[in-house]
């Protein structure tokens, strides 16, 4: 029986080079490495998107969302360039095999591309498969010349209608408009976001974290979910309110709609304001706050999520006090701030679970 039409997100995520490997190379060695790579993506892309199906050298992926939250879209997909790129290197390090699939393994690269739309999904022979003019688009949008005229390393090719659903800005995010026409489907005008930049600004962050000896408090709970969604949760500002007690709403500043390194929230307590600056970002890993409360406290706070064979272990650290005064403060405060945040951790626990339980699909990336 056929399901009605459904709108939703789809990601191919194609590793480019590969057929070039298998040429004069030796195919078993080849074909561990793309097994390898390949599962190395998709766990990243799990569980925002769904595998529709493996696509020889390709993943595809889909999400089921009307709107998409933008900030997580580019997280999800840049989190799985990055996991893969530090896999290549990973592999290239280990191996000893000097073979010419080992040796050129460090010449693949990953290009992904993500559009918005409606599809079907059906059941055939016990397989689901997505169909409809969306779908199409999506594996048209691969044989493109985004390599020729925009970049020539790894990739993220944005529809118009992606960004769209995603509420993104393109141009203050520094992407780069693509338009080309494709066989069967006319222009499709899209954006190009240069994954392999973006690595190499993420070697070079400095990274705020917060050390054992350097921390005054600490919290810690387990939450049955996988990390994407704890992250996902404890991300958002609009869903601040669910699970954090006292919070009527969170007003965030993000440039052109993404979060990350700078970013800054208020967080509204009746007639109070705490102030957050984000000092450090990495999905789906940690990040770090610099909060500064209602009666002028400020401490810095590292949330961490660790992947746990259950689901995802949250360490929340906060640093200590630099100065005589802030110590004095803050050792007044630390017993209220400690229950606050286990107050929100539990409430957070069971918020996952009946939203784990109510849907029929993981959220795509902000749904």
């Amino acid at each position: 029986m056929l399901k009605g039409a459904e709108r939703g997100t789809v990601v191919l995520a194609d590793i480019s080079g590969y057929t070039g490997l298998l040429v004069d190379t030796e195919l078993e060695h080849a074909q561990d490495a793309l097994r390898d790579l390949i599962q190395t993506v998709v766990a990243k892309l799990r569980p925002q998107f769904r595998l529709a199906k493996l696509e020889g050298d390709a993943a595809f992926v889909y999400s089921l969302t009307d709107a998409i939250d933008g900030s997580q879209l580019l997280d999800t997909l840049e989190a799985a360039y990055f996991a893969f790129r530090r896999r290549l290197e990973s592999i290239s390090r280990a191996t000893t095999c000097d073979c010419n699939a080992c040796i050129r393994i460090p010449s693949l690269n990953l290009k992904l591309v993500a559009h918005h739309g409606e599809f079907v999904r059906q059941r055939l022979y016990g397989v689901e498969e997505l169909t409809g003019s969306d779908v199409i688009v999506v594996h048209r949008l691969l044989k493109n010349r985004v390599a020729e005229r925009v970049v020539a390393g790894g990739y993220l090719l944005l529809t118009d209608a992606c960004l769209a659903a995603a509420g993104l800005n393109p141009e203050p995010l520094g992407l780069i408009e693509y338009r080309d026409e494709f066989e069967g489907v006319g222009e499709v005008g899209g954006w190009v976001h240069d994954l392999e930049a973006a690595w190499q600004r993420e070697r070079e962050l400095r990274r705020v974290r917060v050390s054992e000896k350097e921390t005054a408090l600490l919290i810690e709970a387990d939450i049955p979910a996988p990390q994407q969604v704890v992250w996902e949760w404890v991300t958002d500002p609009a869903r601040r309110p669910q699970f954090v007690p006292g919070v009527l709403r969170v007003e965030e500043m993000a440039s052109a709609g993404r979060r990350g390194v700078g970013t800054t929230n208020h967080c509204m307590h009746g007639e109070g304001v705490t102030l957050e600056e984000v000092l450090d970002w990495r999905p789906f890993d940690y990040f770090t706050l610099q909060t500064t409360l209602p009666n002028g406290l400020s401490a810095v706070t590292m949330e961490e999520l660790v992947e746990v064979a259950d689901g995802t272990h949250v360490v929340v650290r906060v640093a200590k006090q630099k100065s005589a005064r802030g110590r004095e403060a803050f050792g007044q405060m630390s017993d209220m701030i400690a229950g606050l945040y286990r107050a929100s951790l539990a409430q957070l626990g069971q918020l996952v679970m009946e939203a784990s339980d109510s849907r029929e699909s993981p959220g795509a990336a902000g749904g």
